[in-house]
């Protein structure tokens, strides 16, 4: 792929939904030549949402019915580092503000030593207020605890004790045995598109969970993160992208056919990380690995 790092997301929601699948589906997206595998997180499918789902939800269909059948991102990821051996595994992304810290630190700690150092972990803020309110999460506030939830799980994965004390968690000092096996920690990316979020990123983070979106909004988004991370005493050109393209019918990438432009344009970007999700335009697993390898092979 000419130095572009191509991933794929793993078989979890909608027609693709089937657990037993997933470790077929995995070794053979590896095998293809697939740099990276993913999963992302849907906790609930409201009959009548608060809100529409911002990548082209309308009052009427306010989300896509894939989202009604949506299968554990842990035990996804799981099932996959167990039958692969070189593919990143990455979550794009968990709704952070959704889980405790101590129980998040616990099982992607884990995930990263079964997968020998290979976990990326992606957070994003979400967009439905009902996943909040089924856990028992409040709305508001959500960024500011997104980013307790990051600083429980560093002070978790790096102190020795390791404590927290914020207004959300507190954690006593603890012995905590079980290490990642990246040092210090896995790579934290973070997903959004609101300058507040990108400066997040820039502070924070280890990179950009992106979506598909006219060039001038990913180069304008991106440069707030590399000014904030410039401003915080960090590397702005440590910083990564991964550029998440979802084709889907009535959207600007219909196709799987439609994706390889996009590929082109995340390169004239400097984009080298792409990530793509065949879950709206593959009828089940066996016809998303067969449009995987035209993918890959083009």
């Amino acid at each position: 792929m000419s130095g572009l790092r191509l991933g794929l997301a793993l078989p979890q929601y909608g027609p693709l939904a089937d657990p037993a699948a997933v470790a077929r589906f995995a070794a053979a997206a590896e095998g293809l030549g697939f740099a990276s595998l993913w999963v992302g997180d849907r906790i609930l499918a409201p009959r009548e949402p608060s809100d529409v789902y911002p990548g082209g939800g309308t009052p009427e269909h306010p989300y896509p019915k894939e989202f009604e059948t949506f299968a554990d991102p842990f035990t996804t990821l799981a099932t996959a580092a167990a039958v692969t051996r070189t593919a990143r595994l990455g979550t794009s992304a968990l709704t952070g503000p959704a889980y405790s810290p101590v129980l998040l630190a616990r099982a992607l700690t884990s995930l990263d030593l079964a997968s020998s150092g290979r976990l990326d972990v992606g957070f994003g803020l979400g967009w439905l207020r009902e996943e909040y309110y089924a856990t028992g999460v409040p709305w508001p506030g959500r960024g500011r605890r997104l980013d307790e939830v990051l600083d429980a799980l560093e002070a978790l994965w790096t102190g020795d004790p390791a404590e927290h004390d914020g207004p959300q968690w507190r954690i006593a000092p603890s012995t905590v045995g079980l290490r990642p096996a990246q040092d210090p920690r896995p790579p934290v990316l973070l997903g959004g598109f609101s300058p507040a979020a990108l400066a997040r990123v820039g502070r924070r983070a280890d990179g950009w969970l992106a979506g598909w979106l006219p060039e001038q909004y990913l180069t304008g988004l991106w440069s707030v993160a590399l000014e904030a991370a410039e401003k915080a005493g960090r590397d702005p050109g440590a910083l990564r992208r991964v550029l998440r393209i979802n084709p889907r019918r009535g959207t600007a990438v219909e196709t799987a056919d439609d994706v390889a432009p996009c590929l082109d344009v995340a390169r004239e970007l400097g984009i080298s990380e792409v990530l793509v999700d065949l879950h709206y335009v593959a009828k089940d697993v066996d016809h998303a690995l067969e449009l995987a390898a035209q993918l890959i092979g083009g």
